[in-house]
Order: structure tokens, then C-alpha cells, then sequence
């Protein structure tokens, strides 16, 4: 039952016939995962935790990073180096005490996604990657879970709700996981800080119907927006009965962990003897053009990363190469990949990217 301490906070809920005070109890009673505390699921967390669900999952093993805070509005600069899970239900518990929140500081995997989104009535994605998606996915469709998703690239974001009372998932509109080629900048291709929150808004408003059974749910429709033309767009699309019958979890990958490859590197203090000296190498900047053309480092050239797959000759085989990146991470899987399909013996790594040659 709601008390009146709860009557009161959640009156502008109450008030409206369309949710009541049943509805409200259904909020209440419901339990809700979200996977992942970061763009995405700051603010999907805060507006779960504001509209009074009474169980809140919060599924993250990473760390508060400075790069985060751009755009993770949950977290403030001396939360850097905190885990962010821990965090994020210590902040949310001053937003609503009535809430209660169940930290799951673990890397999801498919040893312990299928018994973690049993004890869950809606899963909400706010993963960054491809192989958390499917699998994200695949476990909803074996436990029976409505899937809400949410996606942000640039200045673009998609929303979308799976697996809702055997509708479409996730796999009728891409069937299969993308190769590891196509997901080089998973973590690192830019967004902007507010398009997460507007994404993340849309992604609760599903999860808020589906409790309570009002409105048309994104079932068999992806909302796509786009915040630079002002446009939003509806797609439907169809269940699909040979892709989305999922009956055993499968391999996904792990192409955006934190687990690089191990590769030659340089530091910047030791990249800026070399060009004191005027050593013999070659400066590849991977990064977007626009952000080349904002800074770079003087005498580097710009190749785009699809460049390089396409024509791996445009690296260097006669002189020591240094690829540059915004933080020092996209630059390791292109140097891996160099090294393993095309023989490279002296490719280097900047470690921590321009980011770092700013600094100095």
C-alpha cells in the first residue's frame, strides 16, 4: 500500500485517471533492471527512482571516469575512480527513499544474465555495444522479459521496446551481431551530453506504460531521433519467427571491454623526443575529421579507421608508426589488427591519445 508520505510525492502521477492510484501501486510494485549506469542509465535511473518503481536493479562493473561526466549527470567530479553502480544508488537513494535498489557490480555475461533477469519484471538496455545488446536480447526471449532499448550515436538516438507480449526483438530487426570490424569505436565515437537524457527519458516513459498498461507501447516500431534536424521518425517492423525464437544463449564476443590487446606504445613525453629529434615515423590520427581539424598533433596525417581496413598500405611498413586516438583505446584494436592480418612489426600506440598530448 502507498503511504500517505506517498500519496503526496507522487500526487501529479495520482491525480491523472489515466494512472491513479492503482497505477501508481503498480509502479510501486514493480522491478525493473537497468543494464548499464552510464549515458543511457543515469537518467533512465533517476526518472525509474523519481516515479516511485519500488525496485530498481542497477547492473555496472566500470568505474566513474572524468570522460563520463559530460554527459552521466548522475555523477560529480569527486565521484572519479568510484565504482559506478555503488554510486549511482547511493545518489538515487537521497532522490527517493522509498526505493529499494539492488547493486549488481558484475560484468554481464551469459553465466549469470539468465538467473539475474529472472528476478526482474522489465529490462531496460542502457548498454553501449553490440554484444551486450544480443545478449541482452537472447536472455530476455529465454526468461520472457520485455526488453525496453535505447541507442545514441552522435547526435542520433533510436528507442524501441522487444520481446513485449510476443512481439518483435531485437534480432527481427538485426538478425546477427555485426564482426568485431564494424564495432573498432564502440566506446569512443562521440556523442552529445543531452542526447542521452532525451533518449533516456523516452526509454521510461515505455517502461512506465507497460506497468500500467496505458498508451501504445514501442512494440514492433523504432523511434528514431534526430536532434540536429529537429526530426522524429517512427519504423515499423515485423516479429520475425526464425530469428527471434531464442532458446539458448549463444557466443557474443567481448569487443568493448576493457581487456585490450597487448601492443607496442609510446608516451607522449617520449613521442615528443622523437619529434624533437626529427626521427624517422609516421603520425596517423584515426579520430573523426572534425576533430582532427580541431587539434592535432603538428605533422600527423588523417586516416579514418574504415580507411585503413580498406588499405592497410597506407601504414607505414619502412618507418616506426604512431597511431593517435582521442583517449588511446581505438588505436589498440587497429594496431591488433594490423599486426595479426597484415604482418605490422612497428606499430606503436599513443598511450592515452591526444587526450594525453594536450596535457604536456
Amino acid at each position: 500500500m502507498l503511504s500517505k508520505s506517498e500519496l503526496k510525492r507522487y500526487n501529479r502521477h495520482i491525480i491523472m485517471p489515466e494512472i491513479g492510484i492503482k497505477g501508481q501501486q503498480k509502479i510501486k510494485d514493480a522491478k525493473v533492471l537497468v543494464i548499464g549506469a552510464g549515458g543511457l542509465g543515469c537518467p533512465i535511473l533517476q526518472y525509474l527512482t523519481a516515479a516511485g518503481v519500488g525496485t530498481v536493479g542497477i547492473c555496472d562493473f566500470d568505474y566513474i571516469d572524468e570522460s563520463n561526466l559530460q554527459r552521466q549527470i548522475l555523477f560529480g567530479t569527486n565521484d572519479i575512480g568510484k565504482s559506478k553502480a555503488k554510486t549511482a544508488a547511493n545518489k538515487l537513494a537521497l532522490l527517493n527513499p522509498y526505493i529499494k535498489f539492488n547493486i549488481h557490480d558484475l560484468k554481464l555475461d551469459k553465466t549469470n544474465v539468465i538467473e539475474l533477469f529472472k528476478q526482474y519484471d522489465i529490462i531496460v538496455d542502457g548498454s553501449d555495444n553490440f554484444p551486450t545488446r544480443f545478449l541482452v536480447n537472447d536472455a530476455c526471449v529465454i526468461t520472457g522479459k520485455p526488453l525496453v532499448f535505447g541507442a545514441i550515436y552522435k547526435f542520433e538516438g533510436q528507442v524501441s521496446v522487444f520481446n513485449y507480449r510476443g512481439g518483435a526483438t531485437y534480432r527481427c530487426l538485426i538478425p546477427e551481431q555485426p564482426d568485431s570490424s564494424e564495432m573498432l569505436s564502440c566506446s569512443q565515437i562521440g556523442v552529445i551530453g543531452v542526447l542521452p537524457g532525451i533518449i533516456g527519458s523516452y526509454q521510461v516513459s515505455e517502461v512506465l506504460k507497460i506497468i500500467t498498461g496505458v498508451g501504445d507501447v514501442l512494440s514492433g516500431k523504432i523511434l528514431l531521433v534526430d536532434t540536429l534536424a529537429v526530426s522524429h521518425n517512427i519504423i515499423e517492423f515485423k516479429r520475425n519467427e526464425k530469428t527471434a525464437n531464442i532458446t539458448s544463449l549463444g557466443d557474443y564476443g567481448d569487443f568493448c571491454s576493457d581487456e585490450f590487446p597487448e601492443v607496442k606504445s609510446i608516451t607522449t613525453n617520449e613521442l615528443k623526443e622523437k619529434i624533437k629529434n626529427k626521427a624517422d615515423i609516421q603520425l596517423i590520427d584515426i579520430r573523426d575529421k572534425e576533430l582532427y581539424e580541431n587539434y592535432h598533433i603538428p605533422n600527423s596525417i588523417n586516416y579514418q579507421i574504415e580507411e585503413i581496413l580498406d588499405k592497410p598500405e597506407l601504414v607505414s611498413k619502412e618507418s616506426d608508426v604512431i597511431l593517435i586516438c582521442e583517449n588511446g583505446n581505438n588505436s589498440l584494436a587497429v594496431i591488433d589488427f594490423l599486426e595479426e592480418t597484415h604482418n605490422y612489426k612497428q606499430v606503436y600506440n599513443l598511450n592515452g591519445g591526444i587526450q594525453e598530448w594536450i596535457k604536456l
